[in-house]
């Protein structure tokens, strides 16, 4: 029995690495770079930096923000997210994930990275 939880909590915990996970509050009027800027520009970590990997992000506030990927300054796609929702959004090597908003109060989100598989 022991060793069945033992091997659950190496099991979690392995899973838990394999995926990375951070909520962010923008503020109005806010555009924040997620990811794909570089250290120290990028609001959080991508687990996947340098190979295709999907960007979960979820509204998890009362306000509509939309999400931006962009590549070398062009603009590739604007995704509009209300409250409670999920998008999957595709990150190929060079895109930047960014977070706008342009509502008048704070908007919360929570971005996840999952590693694409071929």
């Amino acid at each position: 029995m022991k060793k069945l939880i033992i091997l659950l909590c190496a099991v979690f915990f392995t899973q838990y690495d394999l995926s990375a996970q951070a909520e962010f509050e923008l503020n109005p009027s806010q555009s924040m770079s997620i990811t794909g800027k570089g250290p120290g520009q990028d609001a959080t970590k991508n687990p996947y930096d340098g190979q295709n990997c999907f960007a979960i992000v979820e509204n998890i506030g009362k306000r509509e923000f939309s999400i931006r990927t962009q590549q070398n300054g062009k603009i590739i796609e604007i995704i509009p997210l209300k409250n409670g929702e999920t998008k999957k959004v595709k990150l190929l090597v060079g895109y930047e994930l960014y977070l706008d908003t342009n509502s008048k109060g704070k908007a919360n989100a929570k971005v996840t990275f999952e590693k694409m598989t071929e």
